[in-house]
């Protein structure tokens, strides 16, 4: 058996000259292999003057004018604004003819003990914070602040709205129950419920004076018990020319009752008689109970009109307001169905090099955006592939002819830097390009020429 000892040496030099003819191929092909993007600040075509982001340059950066898209007014708007339906014409107050007086008897309205007030549908509730607590300050618009005070009016179904609570019930309540009530519905929403209650504004009880008082009035019911001679005294007080000839009289649940003026000045019992919620105080000279009972049916009539009136009022505007905010809901959901088409006039931001994803970023609506932001919204940039010593803002300066493009730098490899990023505010069409690593760079090439390395290997082989 003989064996070819010349073959294998013969081959192995071909081995060897074909890695020594792969390496100075590499050696030579490495310059072409793999281009990667980088700022470059000498070339000859495009002017690029680079300038290193700090304190000072960012403040020159963001000296150029620039304003922000705005929102369409749409999404300023609101559903309210709508208005009451008017009452239409009111009853006109009777005429009081001048008559002969005739004696008249005194007939006064039964004793009544006064009671509690109990809230009613037009109050105004005041609550106020007391101390310092931190979960109360949660309660926005009414809590939000120490010693804040919000006033809230009792609506027609006898409840108040309080952001973040919703409706409490509070009418037919005394203070005292309504204090209570409002205690509970702040612990069951998890709510430090530190707070003071007090009704601002009287509204839902009161009691009409007219006749001949200096200015016919509506006067509300308090705290305090309202007294006939508070009621007058509330109107001007008297204004009748012969006190001897003229009465008080008091309307009631139907019932008609009078005071002479002589007696009710004479006798100051009478001055602290304890008017209640509906009644009318009408002080008459003519001593004709059918003008005085005009005078009570007008007012009835006329809180009667009111009333009905309001409730068609609160059920067009209720219908006003839902047409409004449904035209508002669809103008709105067209022009966020226009941005998503891209039909919208809006300023880009580019962002390329070694980040999450090289993409097109819109600029916000009604604010500036920052370095930062462009950055961290898209996702950041990988640390292992992109260069954090260099982050360049490439912006063209518009300020000269010759096309000078600046490139702001800016070298996170120190993190203490980012907050220069936070500083930077972008301008339209400006592109935020991160070099790669060296060592990025060099893995790179290996990897498109090792396919080459291994093909040619091969072929000096065979």
């Amino acid at each position: 058996m003989k064996y070819d000892l010349i073959s294998p040496i013969w081959n192995s030099k071909r081995v060897v000259q074909a890695v020594l003819a792969v390496c100075i191929f590499s050696t030579t092909a490495c310059g072409v292999s793999y281009t990667s993007p980088k700022v470059k600040d000498n070339d000859e075509n495009v002017p690029v003057k680079v300038v290193v982001l700090n304190a000072t340059t960012v403040t020159e950066a963001n000296s150029s004018a620039y304003t922000p898209k705005s929102l369409p007014n749409v999404f300023y708007a609101e559903a309210g604004g709508g208005s009451f339906v008017g009452a239409g014409a009111l009853p006109r107050p009777p005429h009081v003819p001048d008559e002969t007086p005739e004696l008249l008897t005194t007939i006064a309205p039964p004793t009544v003990e006064p009671e509690a007030y109990r809230i009613g549908v037009g109050d105004v509730i005041l609550l106020a914070t007391r101390g310092t607590s931190s979960t109360i300050e949660q309660l926005s618009g009414l809590l939000a602040a120490q010693n804040s005070r919000q006033g809230y009016t009792v609506r027609d179904d006898g409840a108040i709205a309080i952001p973040e609570v919703g409706a409490v019930q509070l009418s037919g309540m005394t203070l005292e129950e309504a204090e209570d009530a409002l205690f509970r519905v702040l612990v069951e929403n998890q709510i430090d419920p530190s707070f003071s209650l007090e009704i601002a504004e009287f509204n839902s009880q009161r009691v009409a004076v007219g006749g001949a008082v200096k200015s016919a009035a509506l006067v509300p019911i308090t705290l305090q018990p309202l007294t006939l001679g508070e009621a007058l005294v509330s109107a001007g007080g008297l204004s009748a020319r012969d006190e001897q000839f003229a009465s008080i009289r008091i309307y009631r649940n139907g019932s008609l009752y009078q005071i002479p003026v002589e007696v009710y000045f004479e006798e100051s019992a009478y001055r602290n008689t304890v008017l209640l919620d509906g009644d009318a105080v009408f002080v008459d000279t003519t001593y004709d109970l059918d003008r005085a009972l005009d005078f009570y049916k007008q007012k009835i009539d006329v809180i009667s009109l009111r009333g009905s009136a309001r409730g068609n009022s609160l059920q067009a505007l209720q219908t006003e307001i839902g047409i409004q905010r449904a035209t508002l809901d669809e103008r709105r959901r067209n022009f966020e169905a226009r941005v998503n088409f891209d039909a919208e006039d809006r300023d880009y931001v580019y962002l390329t090099g070694e980040v999450e994803t090289q993409s097109r970023v819109a600029l916000p609506y009604n604010r500036q955006a920052t370095l930062a932001d462009v950055l961290y919204d898209e996702g950041g940039f990988d640390t292992t592939t992109g260069n954090p010593s260099q982050i360049y803002v490439l912006r063209s300066n518009r300020g000269t002819q010759t096309g000078e493009i600046i490139a702001y730098h800016l070298d996170v490899a120190n993190a203490a830097n980012i907050v220069v990023a936070t500083r930077m505010e972008m301008r339209p069409n400006d592109v935020v390009f991160i070099e790669e690593q060296p060592i990025t760079k060099w893995g790179r090439s290996l990897q498109q020429l090792f396919p080459a390395l291994i093909t040619t290997a091969a072929n000096a082989i065979n």
